[in-house]
This record gives C-alpha cells, sequence and structure tokens, in this order.
C-alpha cells in the first residue's frame, strides 16, 4: 500500500513540476531577433503573472492610428531582483520598450529593454531564454540597462 501512495505521489509531483517547464518558452520559439522593434507608448493594462510578465501599450503610428502592443518580459521574481516593482508601471504612463517582434506577425513584443517612466532602463528579459542580452543570470548584459 506504501509503495502505490509513493508511486501516485511521484507521479503527481512529476506532473506539477512539468507545468512550469512547459509554460516557459525559449526566446527564439517565439520572437525573431533579426526583428528589433522599439514602442513608445501609453501603459493600459500590466499583468504581474509567472511565468512571464505582461504589459500593453497603446502606440500611435504616424498617421495618428492607435494599435495596442503587448510587450512580454520575465517573471516577477526577476524583474523585482532588478529593482523592477508592480507599481512602477501605471495606467496611462508612458514608456519606451525596446524588444523583438513574435514571429507571428502580432502585435506582440519580447520587452528586452523598458525605459520606465522615471528614466531608469530594466532588462526585461527572461533569464536562460536565449534571447539578446542573456547570460543565464537574472541581471542579464543588455547594454543600457545599467547592468554590463
Amino acid at each position: 500500500m506504501k509503495a502505490k501512495l509513493a508511486t501516485s505521489a511521484l507521479i503527481v509531483a512529476t506532473l506539477l513540476a512539468a507545468v512550469p517547464a512547459y509554460a516557459h518558452h525559449s526566446f527564439a520559439a517565439e520572437f525573431d531577433g533579426s526583428k528589433p522593434t522599439r514602442l513608445v507608448g501609453k501603459i493600459t493594462r500590466v499583468e504581474w503573472t509567472n511565468p512571464h510578465s505582461y504589459f500593453y501599450v497603446d502606440v500611435s503610428d504616424s498617421k495618428g492610428k492607435v494599435s495596442n502592443w503587448g510587450c512580454e518580459g520575465a517573471g516577477p521574481g526577476a524583474l523585482s531582483r532588478r529593482g523592477w516593482k508592480k507599481g512602477d508601471l501605471k495606467i496611462g504612463d508612458s514608456i519606451v520598450v525596446d524588444g523583438y517582434r513574435a514571429k507571428d506577425g502580432s502585435h506582440l513584443i519580447d520587452a528586452r529593454r523598458v525605459t520606465l517612466p522615471d528614466g531608469r532602463s530594466v532588462y526585461g528579459g527572461s533569464p536562460g531564454d536565449g534571447g539578446p542580452g542573456d547570460n543565464g543570470t537574472v541581471q542579464g548584459n543588455l547594454p543600457g540597462t545599467g547592468k554590463s
């Protein structure tokens, strides 16, 4: 009986451990490193969630047409260790986001460098995702984010 219980517990633990691994993806799986993009706009929504945080920015083109872009960043823990707090982005704030477009052409970018309203630039990439600036550490090494 104890062996069955131990086996069942091991199976459940293995399945639960696989869920976060499945949810996380490499940079190259979704984004195109040859398509750098800069967005300048106003925050419309912030999702401080795991395994990735998301925030959304209204961006106006040269003709005044507004498009809403999703910006994917690292999880809240990694961002907090870089000095970035949930309250740093507020609805209506103007920000600059440097990142790379989604391969599917949607209005989604991987937010590698985010210039916050107070002027700080923060590395937004996920540690170990293999994208630009990733050196396997939570701080990354993207130029202009205060870390080298």
